[in-house]
Formats: C-alpha cells, structure tokens, sequence
C-alpha cells in the first residue's frame, strides 16, 4: 500500500478517537442570557461600592452643611461626596467597572451577542443611581449659596470622570485584547489601596499600630496587580510589550496625580485661591513622581512580579505542550503503523 493512501486513513483515525475521547470534547453550556449579564454588570457595581456600604454610607463632614449637625446625624448616601474624598470616589467607581471586566471576560464564551454591552447597562444602572441619589441629598443639606453650587458641581463632575473612566477599563479588561486589558487593569490597581483601604482601615487616623500589616499590604498591593497583570497577558507580541510599558507607566504617574489632586483638594486655603491652586498641585506631583525612593520600590516589585508570572505562564505552556495527550497520540500513531508525529493544537490569543 502506497503511503499517500494510508495517511488519510490513520487522520480519519485520529479523528475519530480524539472526538470519542470525553476529555477533548468541549465543554458545552447553556449561553448566558441578555438579563443575567445586566444582573452580572449591577453586582459588580455594588461590589465596586461595598467599602462605602459597609462602614455605614453616612455622608462626610461639610464645610457648607446648612445646619450644625453632628456626624452621626449626616444623610445616609452612596457615595462619599467630599473634596477630602475624591480619589476614593474614584475607586469605588473605577474598581467596581474592573470588576464588571473581570466578569465579562471570563464569560467571554458563554455571552450571546451584546452580552458586555448588557454588563455595561448593569454597571451604569447602579453607577448613575449612585451619582444622582447623592446629589439630590448633597444639595438639599448644602447652603444656599454660590460657593456651595460650584463645590456641588466639581464633586459631581469628579464623579461623572470617574464613571467614564470606568466605562473604559471595563470595556478593555472585557472586550480588548490582552494587551488593552493589561492598561484597564493597571488603572483600576492604582486605585486598589484607596479601595481596600476604606475596607480594612475606615478610619486611619484611629487606627494604631495594629493596621500596620493592613497598611504594609496597601502599600504594596498596586505593585503586585500590575505586575500580575503583565504576567498574565506576557510581553510575547509588540502590542503585549507596549502595554507592559504603559501600565508600568500608569504605577509610575498615577499615584503622584492622586496625592497632587489631593493635597490640592484638601487645603481650604487653596480652594479660595484658584491661580495658586493648580500651581500647588503641579508642584506637589513634580515631587511626588521624580523620588527615586517613592517611584523605584513599586516599579521594581511590579517588574519582579510580572517575570515570575511571565515564567510561570511559559512553565504552564510547556508542560502543556509535552503532557499526557502528546504521548497518547503518539502511542496512538505507532499502534497504528504509522510513524509518531507531533501534533499541536494553537491555542487562540488574544
């Protein structure tokens, strides 16, 4: 027998055994449906705010307030309007729509058509909910006056900035390629600490020496997720390693634009002076981002970190490559007559 006639039969072979065997078959599952996304992109949302729920969602001191309330007697809200709070706005708007992503794309394969789109109806559902119900109770307990109109108006556009900015990592970390989820990731990690702090430290200024192992992991946490994130996307493609860069870019600028928006925000005397305001903010970021010993450590940690997941990932893959199923074949393929062959599946990237 020729072998050009005996090659079409063993594959008809191989074919056959590989759709037989139970453990190469895909697994099949019911899609998810249009109304269960929405529900998947709401839950991350109230996931993204459960650090504000859970410590009593009672409204911050305000230096308008109407009437000389004491702090327990303040409106109960969804979101800490107040300029000593901005960046924790931020993240509980930012990290619930890194949540949403994380969801959407590990449901990638289940989604029917529009299935993140519907995630993202969810998201801003409970996100604008979130915006106005705390404006509307802002603004009856402000005064009546036009400082308190402007203070009103930055907090908002603050957290309608906030909310875009999550639309965009929550269509990257969904929908993008790896390397687009990598800087939607990496922009939800910097506001990681001021998330999981208002979880673990409510009240920094109460909390002694027993936060310190909290505050060591705050510390260090945006490091960590960047670089985890890096780790588990690789450096393997030009889109891939640009990314990398970009999001060691984002550790690198983000946290000196939030304690340089922060310290500007939180200075009342600075509030009256506008044209010294930005000149302030500016000078506090050019510090905070040129300190070696601020800016290296986390660079660092996060380039550590990103190799150890980048090998770990190479480790995986090879043991994939070389495993059980391999040398099934190939036994397969001698049994058979044939000579053994190396057959590889490509996996999809994306």
């Amino acid at each position: 027998m020729e072998p050009s006639e005996n090659v079409p039969e063993i594959d008809a072979r191989e074919r056959d055994a590989d759709s037989a065997d139970p453990a190469r078959e895909p697994t099949r599952s019911r899609p998810i449906r249009w109304w269960l996304c929405l529900l998947i992109g709401a839950a991350a949302a109230g996931l993204g705010l459960l650090p504000w729920l859970v410590t009593g969602m009672r409204l911050p001191l305000q230096n308008l307030w109407a009437t000389a309330d004491l702090p327990d007697a303040y409106p109960l809200v969804l979101l800490p309007f107040s300029q000593y709070f901005l960046s924790t706005i931020a993240a509980l708007l930012i990290v619930g729509a890194a949540f949403a992503g994380i969801a959407g794309r590990a449901t990638r394969a289940r989604q029917r058509r529009f299935g993140v789109a519907w995630m993202l109806v969810g998201l801003l559902i409970v996100h604008v909910a979130a915006i106005v119900q705390t404006t509307l109770v802002v603004r009856d307990g402000l005064q009546d006056r036009v400082e308190s109109d402007l203070y009103l108006a930055a907090l908002v556009g603050i957290a309608v900035l906030a909310n875009l900015i999550g639309v965009l990592v929550m269509l990257l970390v969904a929908a993008a390629p790896r390397g687009g989820a990598v800087i939607g990731l990496a922009i939800a990690a910097v506001l990681s600490s001021a998330w999981l702090g208002l979880l673990l430290i409510p009240e920094p200024a109460f909390a002694g020496p027993a936060a310190e192992p909290a505050l060591f992991v705050l510390r260090w946490l945006p490091a960590v997720l960047v670089g985890a994130a890096i780790g588990w996307a690789g450096v393997g493609t030009a889109g891939r390693a640009v990314a990398s860069v970009v999001a060691l870019l984002i550790l690198w600028v983000g946290p000196a634009l939030i304690t340089a928006v922060s310290y500007a925000a939180g200075s009342r005397v600075l509030l009256r002076r506008p044209d010294e305001l930005l000149d302030a903010a500016a000078e506090v970021f050019r510090s905070a981002v040129t300190m070696p010993e601020v800016v290296v450590p986390p660079l660092v940690v996060a380039v550590v970190v990103a190799v150890i997941g980048i090998v770990a990932r190479a480790l995986v893959r090879r043991g994939r490559a070389t495993g059980p199923s391999s040398g099934a074949a190939s036994a397969e393929a001698t049994a058979d007559g044939a000579p053994a062959t190396s057959v590889t599946d490509p996996t999809p990237t994306d």
